[in-house]
């Protein structure tokens, strides 16, 4: 049996929440999580779906920064690059990791080991800089703590 698509894939999480506009959020997380992302090709079957736009749609995933547009790697790591993090060292860690995994902020590495995402507050104002690798938050990030983290990752 062939594999469904991204489209078919959409459909039928919207059928399961009723087709429900209401539930787009929680429609574009059970998309991410059977895909891993929630792929171009799935905005229109969505909006269609739930009747609404794609702009819509569109809108949602690329406001909330937990929606993803293509896959990640397999490990991710977010920086904070809120004020209190850029205070205390952060956007030096960010330029450290960048150039560590040879990527900007929202790219993954060649390899597809390491996704690097910026986020604005992890709500560690208190222990910044502060990061989160793979859900696992950790504060007070110093360069060599980044190191560590990435060569836990395989970077």
């Amino acid at each position: 049996m062939p594999e469904a698509t991204a489209e078919e894939t959409a459909r039928t999480i919207a059928a399961e929440h009723g087709n429900r506009p209401d539930e787009l959020i929680e429609i574009l997380h059970d998309v991410q999580l059977a895909l891993g992302y929630v792929p171009e090709a799935a905005v229109p079957a969505l909006a269609h779906a739930l009747n609404l736009s794609r702009a819509e749609v569109h809108g949602v995933v690329t406001f909330y920064h937990d929606f993803r547009a293509k896959p990640a790697g397999r490990h991710v790591l977010k920086l904070c690059r809120a004020e209190a993090c850029q205070s205390m060292g952060g956007e030096a860690l960010v330029e450290r990791a960048e150039s560590r995994l040879g990527v900007a902020c929202g790219e993954t590495s060649a390899d597809g080991r390491v996704t690097l995402e910026p986020v604005y507050c992890l709500g560690l104002c208190a222990t910044a800089p502060s990061a989160m690798i793979d859900g696992r938050i950790v504060g007070r990030m110093t360069a060599d703590r980044l190191d560590a983290l990435l060569k836990e990752a395989g970077a």
